[in-house]
C-alpha cells in the first residue's frame, strides 16, 4: 500500500472535473488583499475648520446674513474660543478677537484655500524658539504669548439695537406720497413735520408742540420741509411751486421765494444757499441774501426731481429723480458733471459719507430695490445689494460707518448696514405703511421715521462711539485745520 501523501492538498482521488477543487483552480481575477489598503495621513487635516468652511461654502448669502443677524454674546465666546484653539493647534498668532461681522474676508480667503477635506501631506513648519508663539520653558501657562494677548485683548462690548420705538408720536394727516420729504431734524434739536397745510414743531427737549405756519388760508399744502445748518431757518416748499422761509425762534415768514410751476418736493441747504427741486424737473439754486432773482437754473432731469443732498464739503450737489438718473453737479457748472444710470426705478434716497470723501449712496424704487454706493471722485460704481424692497431715505452714522435705510413696499422695515461689507446690523419693524420719512438726531444718536400710517416712531440705532477705522491720512485736506 502507497504510504499516505503527506500534503494534505493533493487528494488521492482527484476529481474528473478539475473546475470542483476550489483548491487546485487557478482564479483568472484574483482579488486584491484586502489588507492591502491605502490610508491617508490624517495628521495635517484639520477636520473642524474644513467641515466649517464646507458648510459656509453650501450656504446660500441669504443664509449666511441670517446666520449673522443671530449672533449673540455666546456667538462671540465661540469666536474667541475658536481663535484660542487656532492659536495652540495651528500656530495661527492671532492677539486679537476677530470680529464676525468684518472677518468675512479672511474666511473667504481660507475656505478658498481649503476646499479638500482630505490632506495625504503634512506640512510642518519650523518656528524658531524665540517666536512669540513659543511658550517659555519658565512660564507656568500652558499657552502661548499670543494667546495671552489674544485673552487680554479688550472684549468689544455687545452691540444691542433696541427693536421697539422708545417714543411714538401722532402725526394725523401726515401724506403717504414718496416723492414728498415732510421731516427733518434740526441742529437746536427741533423737528419740523408738515401735516397737511400746517408745518409743526415738535422739541426733543421738551416734548412741547407749536405750530409754525398754516398754508390753507392759501389754498396750498406743505410738500417739503428743510432746516439750515445753524437750525435757525425752516425753508417750507408747496404744492403751488413756492419756497417759503421761515425764522423758527420768532414764528414769522422772512420770505416767499417763487420760480417753479410745480410742487416743491426736495430741499437742500447749501450754507445761505438753498436748492430746491420739483415737479417741474428743474433744479432752483438760490442765496437767501440776495434778491430772488439771482438764481442757478440746473437743468438734466426729465422727470420730477424727487431726492437733493449737498456734500459734507460744500462742492457738489447730488440729485435724484423719478427718471431713475442720479446727476452730481458742482457748485458753478449749469451741467451735471456726473451722471449714473444704474438704478431701474425713481431715486430718492441719497446720503453722502461724513467718512470717505467722495463716497456717495442711493436707493431705487420699488422696480429696483438696490442701494449702491459710488466714488464721485472718479465716477466708479463700486458696490450694490438688492434690499428685497422699495428704498425711501438713506442716512449715514456721524460717528461709525453704517448707515440706516428705510423702505417700502413690500416689507416697511428699517435697516441698519455696516459699511464695506454691507452685513445687516439690525432690522427693525413697526410702521404698517411705507416708511417714507427719515432724520437724524443731532447728535448723532436716534433717527425718527414716518410713514403712511401716521405716525412718528423714534428709534435709538446708532453709538457715540467715533469709529477708529476713520482716515486720517496727512493727504487729506477736510481732517485738517487749514
Amino acid at each position: 500500500n502507497p504510504s499516505p501523501s503527506p500534503n494534505p492538498n493533493l487528494n488521492p482521488n482527484p476529481s474528473p472535473n478539475p473546475n470542483l477543487n476550489p483548491s487546485l483552480s487557478p482564479n483568472p481575477n484574483p482579488s486584491p488583499n484586502p489588507r492591502d489598503r491605502f490610508i491617508p495621513t490624517r495628521a495635517g487635516s484639520n477636520w473642524s475648520i474644513n467641515f466649517h468652511y464646507a458648510n459656509e461654502n453650501c450656504r446660500s448669502p441669504n443664509q449666511n446674513h441670517k446666520a449673522k443677524d443671530a449672533s449673540s454674546d455666546s456667538s462671540k465666546d465661540a469666536v474667541a474660543y475658536a481663535a484660542l484653539l487656532r492659536n495652540e493647534l495651528l500656530g495661527a498668532g492671532i492677539e486679537t478677537v476677530p470680529d464676525p461681522h468684518t472677518d468675512d474676508r479672511r474666511h473667504a480667503v481660507l475656505s478658498q484655500d481649503s476646499h479638500s477635506l482630505f490632506r495625504y501631506t503634512v506640512h510642518t513648519k519650523r518656528v524658531p524658539f524665540d517666536s512669540d508663539n513659543e511658550v517659555s520653558p519658565y512660564s507656568l501657562s500652558p499657552l502661548s504669548n499670543k494667546s495671552h494677548k489674544l485673552l487680554r485683548s479688550p472684549r468689544k462690548p455687545a452691540r444691542k439695537i433696541s427693536k421697539i420705538p422708545f417714543k411714538v408720536l401722532d402725526a394725523p394727516e401726515l401724506q403717504d406720497d414718496f416723492y414728498l420729504n415732510l421731516v427733518d431734524w434740526s441742529a437746536g434739536n427741533l423737528l419740523s413735520v408738515g401735516l397737511g397745510a400746517c408745518v409743526y414743531l415738535w422739541s426733543a427737549c421738551t416734548s412741547q408742540v407749536t405750530r409754525l405756519c398754516d398754508l390753507s388760508v392759501d389754498g396750498d399744502s406743505v410738500t417739503s420741509v428743510c432746516w439750515n445748518e445753524r437750525g435757525s431757518l425752516v425753508a417750507v416748499g408747496t404744492h403751488k411751486g413756492y419756497v417759503q422761509i421761515w425764522d423758527a425762534a420768532g414764528g414769522r415768514k422772512l420770505t416767499s421765494l417763487e420760480g417753479h410751476s410745480a410742487r416743491v418736493g426736495a430741499l437742500a441747504w447749501n450754507g445761505e444757499q438753498l436748492s430746491s427741486g420739483s415737479r417741474d424737473r428743474v433744479i432752483l439754486q438760490r442765496d437767501v441774501r440776495t434778491p430772488p432773482s439771482a438764481e442757478r437754473r440746473l437743468q438734466g432731469h426729465r422727470q420730477e426731481v424727487c431726492g437733493l443732498k449737498w456734500s459734507p464739503d460744500h462742492q457738489h450737489l447730488a440729485s435724484g429723480g423719478n427718471d431713475n438718473k442720479l446727476l452730481v453737479w458742482n457748485s458753478s457748472s449749469l451741467l451735471p458733471v456726473q451722471q449714473y444710470s444704474d438704478h431701474l426705478a425713481a431715486v430718492k434716497a441719497i446720503a453722502w459719507s461724513p467718512h470717505q470723501h467722495g463716497l456717495l449712496a442711493s436707493g431705487g424704487g420699488t422696480a429696483d430695490r438696490c442701494l449702491r454706493f459710488w466714488n464721485t471722485l472718479t465716477g466708479q460704481a463700486l458696490q450694490s445689494t438688492d434690499t428685497g424692497s422699495q428704498v425711501c431715505n438713506l442716512a449715514w452714522s456721524k460717528h461709525a460707518n453704517e448707515l440706516v435705510s428705510t423702505h417700502g413696499y413690500s416689507q416697511n422695515q428699517i435697516l441698519v448696514w455696516k459699511y464695506p461689507s454691507l452685513t445687516q446690523v439690525a432690522k427693525l419693524t413697526g410702521h404698517s405703511y411705507r416708511v417714507l420719512y427719515l432724520a437724524v438726531s443731532p447728535d448723532g444718536e436716534a433717527i425718527v421715521t414716518g410713514a403712511g400710517d401716521e405716525t412718528l416712531r423714534f428709534w435709538n440705532v446708532f453709538s457715540k462711539t467715533r469709529c477708529t477705522k476713520e482716515s486720517k491720512s496727512v493727504l487729506n485736506l477736510f481732517t485738517r485745520i487749514r
